[in-house]
């Protein structure tokens, strides 16, 4: 492993702009860099369905050792401002002037692969088929996953189904496993328009009947693993008019689907006791926007690697956490995933950074663990 090479790749591609929809140059010069390093290369073209420019991209690069063999995955797009990032390096440090995101959620995961790939190459490492897997729109619904067509992927360039993402927040070691699901909500509440300063008595505030039930509902943390949160209100007329229309919108998460539908079914009947007492109607829609993530192994596949993080020296740590990602959709198709860290911190805002001496820990980890199971 070469940590100045992994640094001036990483710092070449957080130069290249990739926010989400607009991925498609540095997809471009991650599938050459690929092919250079020997892969077989996939395109999934599941970025016309939503307006995206850049594909999912899956590589292969063919082991000399019969088995399953292990997949690496992280995420192209990188949450805005993100134009004309200047990487500054300060000792284990590296971020930018503050005007804008890093980039490192998930440019830092993604350099972790290359450079372990080039070293396993470089070291004549005997290992299983390794695939990596990096996906468009993550930061937006996880829609390169979502729309990943899975039924026409060659059969021999269907990854395999273990799973290492390379995208989770904190240091090295930390190893995520399990993440809930995620239903949005939406409820439109229907009252009566009047004249508010006239004939107030006419009408029936919309706003007044999302307000009762919104004052009742259970709402933040529910428990150890649910959370709900209301997130819009929205309901736009002249003061001298009696509302009849409100909106809200918010989302429910849970590691228990049943859970959520439990919350949301809490919510109607809290809906059910505003129109009783007001009048009007309204109308409750939800979706799943994500499932639930869950090991497919009884944390086999995480606790193998949290002895490779302990091997060289790094304290490991086997996390349920509460946020969603690719490895949600991707658990649909069966794949079994852990979400590793690389020194991310402050993702998502400009005051963004990433611990130098973390991210090479990762990188040794993943060579560590691919050599170990030749």
């Amino acid at each position: 492993m070469k940590k100045e090479r992994l640094l001036d790749n990483l710092v070449e591609m957080l130069k290249i702009h990739s926010p989400s929809k607009k991925e498609g140059e540095y997809a471009k010069y991650l599938i050459n860099l690929l092919k250079e390093m020997g892969a077989s290369i996939y395109l999934d073209e599941g970025y016309l369905q939503y307006g995206g420019d850049s594909p999912s991209i899956i590589a292969k690069f063919p082991g000399d050792i019969e088995g399953d063999g292990v997949t690496l995955a992280a995420h192209m797009d990188v949450i805005e401002p993100n134009l004309n990032v200047e990487p500054i390096i300060e000792g284990n440090i590296i971020k930018t002037d503050g005007s804008t995101t890093l980039g490192g959620d998930d440019k830092g995961g993604i350099a972790s692969i290359i450079e372990a790939l080039r070293t396993i190459k470089e070291e004549k490492i005997s290992h299983k088929d390794i695939y990596v897997v990096l996906t468009p729109c993550e930061e937006v619904g996880m829609l390169g996953a979502k729309y990943f067509n899975w039924d026409k992927v060659p059969h021999d360039m269907l990854p395999s189904k273990n799973m290492i993402v390379v995208d989770n927040a904190g240091d090295a070691g930390i190893i995520a496993h399990s993440a809930p699901s995620k239903y949005d909500i939406e409820i439109s509440f229907q009252g009566r328009k009047a004249h508010a300063g006239i004939e107030p008595e006419k009408g029936i505030n919309a706003i007044s009947i999302a307000s009762y039930a919104l004052s009742h509902m259970n709402i933040g943390r529910i428990d150890d693993l649910t959370t709900s949160n209301i997130s819009t209100i929205n309901s736009e007329f002249p003061s001298n008019v009696v509302p009849d229309i409100c909106r809200i919108t918010g989302e429910v998460r849970s590691h228990s689907e049943a859970k959520i539908l439990e919350i949301i079914d809490s919510y109607k009947k809290l809906c059910d006791e505003a129109i009783e007492k007001f009048g009007g109607n309204y109308k409750l829609d939800y979706k799943c926007d994500y499932p639930v993530l869950k090991p497919k192994d009884d944390l086999k596949f995480a606790r193998e690697f949290a002895k490779v993080y302990e091997e060289i020296n790094v304290p490991s740590e086997l996390k349920v956490i509460g946020g969603g990602s690719d490895s949600n959709i991707f658990a649909e198709q069966g794949f079994n995933s852990i979400i590793i860290g690389v020194g991310m911190n402050k993702v998502h805002t400009v005051e963004e950074y990433l611990e130098i001496d973390e991210l090479l820990k990762t990188t040794e980890a993943i060579v560590r663990y691919i050599k170990r199971n030749e």
